[in-house]
């Protein structure tokens, strides 16, 4: 399973790596680590992502099960 996350949808407002901790960071500005981009989920994180992507207002987070 892949996340990713739209960079055009993500406003920073951070609550993906509020929920999601041990999966997401922010950079410097606020925004996720991995906006403009899809990663392989790590075993076991899927809940975490799937939380993450239910609490982003923008719907910027997709998970996908490539």
């Amino acid at each position: 399973m892949k996340v990713s996350v739209d960079a055009q949808k993500c406003s920073g407002h951070g609550r993906c790596y509020t929920v999601a901790p041990g999966l997401l960071e922010p950079d410097d500005e606020g925004f996720v680590t991995i906006r403009g981009s899809a990663v392989d989920l790590p075993p076991g994180s899927a809940a975490d992502a799937r939380k993450a992507a239910e609490w982003c207002p923008e719907g910027a987070i997709t998970l996908t099960d490539d």
